[in-house]
């Protein structure tokens, strides 16, 4: 059963990401790399792939001395998703899975190896930081339900962003709070196939009358 829930903090920094995940993580984070998120250990991430394609694409749109980075890498996810896309339709295993993508992890460590040592100072810095977390980029290689981009997560919190963007936020913990609930409620019932408005309906006459409410998640 799929479950959102969305939490709002303040502030938008490291302590805001502990407030909410806790000292100890469970589970995989799907993240991009900003680097408030290497407070997470990486075989506990995984970094989005539709992030760093479009990472690629700005160093081959950019052009100079270092666009065969971007040319390679854009190949290199190419590869990644082919075979990713070939495991989920059931053609291959996650054994051949990990197998197709061993030589392809190599020539993207190459790729940024020779891309961080380059004449290029902006495609070098970029190189450096995919570097340093290179584990987390193969999580979905390893780990089962993980997939190579975080698409699914952003679908999931675009009706959040774009209230946000409306209403500029909320003003209030009791606004935040109601915020975080209607949210998570209607996005949960979205995944789970049911009618949002209706659970809302029963809740509220669950709460005027004393009786027990529905739940979202199982007993």
């Amino acid at each position: 059963m799929g479950v959102a829930a969305f939490v709002i903090h303040a502030k938008r920094s490291a302590k805001g990401l502990k407030a909410i995940l806790g000292d100890d993580i469970e589970g995989i984070l799907h993240s991009d790399r900003w680097h408030v998120y290497l407070q997470v250990p990486e075989d506990r991430r995984q970094l989005c792939w539709a992030h760093l394609k479009r990472d690629f694409q700005k160093i081959v749109d950019r052009g100079g001395p270092s666009e065969f980075v971007g040319r390679r890498g854009l190949r290199i996810v190419r590869e990644s998703f082919a075979a990713w896309r070939a495991f989920q339709a059931g053609t291959i295993p996650r054994e051949r899975l990990r197998e197709l993508l061993a030589p392809v992890e190599h020539r993207l460590g190459q790729t940024l190896l020779e891309g961080a040592f380059g004449d290029d100072p902006t495609v070098a810095k970029f190189c450096e930081n995919p570097i340093q977390l290179e584990p987390a980029l193969w999580t979905f290689a390893r780990v089962e339900g993980v997939e190579p981009t975080n698409n699914f997560m952003e679908r999931l919190v675009r009706r959040a962003v774009l209230w946000c963007r409306r209403r500029f936020g909320c003003n209030s913990e009791a606004g935040c709070r109601f915020v975080e609930r209607i949210l998570s409620v209607v996005q949960t019932c979205r995944l789970q196939k049911t009618n949002a408005l209706e659970f809302l309906t029963r809740a509220l006459e669950a709460h005027r009358t004393g009786d027990g409410g529905p739940r979202l998640l199982p007993g």
